[in-house]
């Protein structure tokens, strides 16, 4: 089931607070059928920590004074170049643009349908099959040090996980 109508009303309000103090690239997922704890996503970018920092103050404002709506967790600071604001179905997130690109989240959700972040026009519909598949198939960490185990479902004949040749002989000489 898409996100509510009310979700993407406040995602409007939430983008709409954002433009006025010009922020850049502001892009509304619907994410309801893809992750089901949250029905949409807002995603604008800032060009310093100081816009960054405005962007955020304006939207807090904006949506208590209009809305009555406080946000449920704040996550981040402007010096680290991501905040993220948890209204409850819908969640913020202000990027500087170096992170915006870095963490991709525009394309993590490129599958969701996507609605004009001013209007709430749906602009694209949600790629067939894409709440069928698991949210996070395509994300890869790439974090030195983190071993990504495999699913359950991904195990051999043998009881033991597919780790591909050579892995088992490399988890051996980690040992």
């Amino acid at each position: 089931m898409p996100a509510h109508p009310d979700s993407i009303a406040l995602g409007v309000a939430i983008a709409t607070a954002a433009d006025d103090v010009k922020a850049v690239d502001p892009a509304m997922y619907d994410v309801a059928e893809i992750l089901g704890v949250v029905e949409a996503f807002v995603v604008v970018s800032a060009t310093s920590a100081r816009q960054l920092d405005a962007i955020v103050d304006r939207i807090e404002e904006a949506l208590r004074a209009e809305h009555g709506e406080r946000p449920v967790r704040r996550e981040g600071t402007p010096a680290s170049g991501w905040v993220l604001l948890d209204y409850g179905n819908v969640v913020v997130h202000v990027f500087l643009r170096e992170q915006r690109a870095f963490y991709d989240l525009d394309r993590l959700f490129s599958d969701a349908a996507q609605h004009d972040p001013l209007t709430g026009e749906q602009v694209r519909e949600m790629v067939a099959g894409a709440a069928d598949r698991d949210a996070n198939q395509d994300v890869e960490l790439g974090v030195p040090g983190v071993v990504v185990m495999p699913r359950p479902d991904d195990a051999d004949d043998h009881g033991g996980a597919d780790v591909g040749e050579g892995a088992a002989d490399d988890q051996a000489d980690r040992a």
